[in-house]
């Protein structure tokens, strides 16, 4: 499929190089701050090797990622759409099925986001027991779902909706500005956030008895006490690795550009592999930090959970009033501007790659004069629009990461598919083979962290993760049955043709990746009545 240096055939303009996506994806080690408290109240002390884990094996996914994003010079979307393409001989529903899943763990950042900016905005403006923080307006009862969990309109709704229209006009304008607004907010809100992170551990404030009793949580009284690493320890702590999935993973998505990128061949794997490093960094260091300054039994206030009183938190480590403390609030405001267009910007891309290639309802495949896919965006915005006016945004981020974990098994094994159905398509970069296998075994790690770890979240969450992305089967039935004919656009697989060939060539894998799927349930399954 043929390009230029300023657009791609899909109407894309390819205007950045790897440094400027690296700043877009800037949102995923933000993200850190507001999963970190959720994650230490559920498994306390070993919290912080919860993280350590997962971004490690986040890190070793990235490397599969990198070669089948290589494989697809023309295609926006990220590594969803370019696993799609190697389940597409084996079942018509599992390919759109990754690019559904995908877009389910990625959107409800929008919300979650939105939701906490809000927060943090009227904790500046308005006392806690002001009437503008307690007014609500209850629309709708989804006890059914997960109890106590409601539909309402609130302060909180109001200003969210108004923080994601701001996002959503940074990004009318194409790439280019939306990766300009993202250096600047990088530089203005990131990085001192991280230096505030880190100053306990420069003034030697992180304390090792912080990290005792080394056990899952267990409390009497409200008081930490010493637990033992038993069935149900264990169980914590899977539950942890697989809610910290959402974030410590999520730097994949600096392949959803690869027909912005200037260069796609060279500036794919450097973004997604920097990418990786920083999220390393901020995964690791910052866990380890809070830990260390504030122990576990602080790590539990509700306030450090729910993500609101991070500021209070952060000022704490540099013993300041309440003027810094504000101004550090107004930072996790910025900070959380870049999750959100970090999500935007991606989970966008995965409807309108969709639209395009026939998995999704065509009307996403539109783009506007500037390259951004503008409907993709609005449906984003609707959607999460309904998200955010949920309850309770833990629920919202658990059925989300199911999705999220069926996605990853499914793009980890299409590595190995593409390699044995494909062997002779260009790759810009290869993955060392040691690596790949390590990614196809990790894929059934993940699927035995969905099973074993979904409902520490919520009895029945693992039941609304797997409903949720059914959703997909009579979407995509219309699209293509209805719609399309039962006929794929040609455009959807060129990027795998040789030259000469005009349809793909026949599967090679033979009944593997049917054993694959096999061994993905029955992973899941086991973690399921293990735990």
């Amino acid at each position: 499929m043929g390009t230029t240096a300023s657009g791609s055939a899909n109407g894309m303009i390819r205007d950045v190089d790897w440094r400027q996506v690296v700043f877009i994806v800037a949102g995923v080690p933000a993200l850190v701050l507001f999963s970190i408290g959720g994650v230490s109240a559920t498994v306390g002390a070993p919290a912080w090797l919860v993280w350590t884990i997962s971004v490690l094996f986040g890190f070793a996914q990235s490397f599969t990622y990198a070669e089948i994003a290589g494989l697809h010079p023309s295609k926006t979307g990220g590594t969803a759409v370019h696993g799609a393409t190697a389940w597409i001989r084996y079942s018509r529903i599992l390919a759109p099925l990754s690019l559904w899943s995908n877009w389910l763990a990625w959107t409800p950042v929008l919300a979650i986001g939105a939701g906490l900016g809000a927060g943090y905005l009227l904790s500046i403006f308005f006392a806690a027991n002001s009437p503008i923080n307690a007014w609500h307006l209850t629309l709708a009862d989804l006890g059914f779902l997960s109890k106590g969990l409601t539909l309402r309109l609130n302060a909180t709704f109001f200003l969210g909706a108004a923080v994601m229209l701001i996002v959503f006009a940074i990004q009318h304008r194409g790439i280019l500005r939306t990766a300009q607004i993202s250096v600047i907010l990088t530089v203005a809100s990131l990085l001192p956030l991280f230096v505030v992170c880190v100053t306990p551990l420069l003034a030697g404030d992180v304390h090792a008895q912080n990290f005792l009793p080394f056990t899952p949580l267990a409390t009497a009284n409200g008081h930490v006490i010493p637990s033992v690493w038993n069935k149900a320890g264990i169980r914590l702590f899977l539950g942890g690795l697989f809610i910290a999935a959402w974030s410590a993973y999520a730097f994949e998505t600096a392949v959803c550009y690869m027909s912005e990128f200037k260069n796609p061949g060279r500036d794919m794997p450097r973004a997604i592999i920097v990418s990786g490093l920083i999220c390393i960094a901020a995964y690791v260091t910052v866990p380890v930090v809070f830990q260390g300054f504030f122990g576990t039994q602080k790590m539990l206030d509700p306030a450090i959970g729910d993500g609101s009183g991070m500021g209070l938190a952060l000022a704490s480590m540099l013993n300041t009033g309440s003027v810094i403390t504000n101004i550090l609030v107004i930072l996790l405001f910025f900070s959380l501007i870049m999750a959100i267009i970090t999500a935007m910007a991606g989970s966008s891309r995965t409807l309108n790659q969709g639209g395009t290639d026939g998995w999704l309802p065509k009307y996403l495949g539109y783009l506007n004069q500037h390259g951004a896919p503008t409907r993709a965006m609005w449906t984003d915005l609707v959607f999460n629009l309904i998200l955010l006016s949920m309850s309770n945004y833990l629920f919202v981020l658990a059925v989300s990461n199911c999705n999220y974990l069926i996605f990853n098994f499914l793009n980890l094994n299409a590595g190995w598919i593409h390699r044995i159905d494909n062997p002779d398509v260009r790759r810009p970069w290869r993955c060392p083979t040691w690596l790949l296998a390590l990614g196809a075994v990790l894929a059934y790690v993940n699927a035995f962290l969905l099973g074993a770890g979904a409902n520490v979240w919520g009895k029945g969450t693992l039941v609304a993760g797997f409903v949720s992305a059914a959703i997909i089967i009579p979407i995509f039935a219309y699209r293509h049955f209805v719609v399309d004919k039962g006929v794929f656009p040609t455009h959807m697989y060129e990027d795998l043709l040789l030259p000469g060939e005009k349809e793909l060539s026949p599967k090679r894998a033979g009944i593997l990746p049917y054993v694959a799927l096999l061994g993905g349930v029955a992973s899941c399954l086991l973690g399921y009545f293990i735990f």
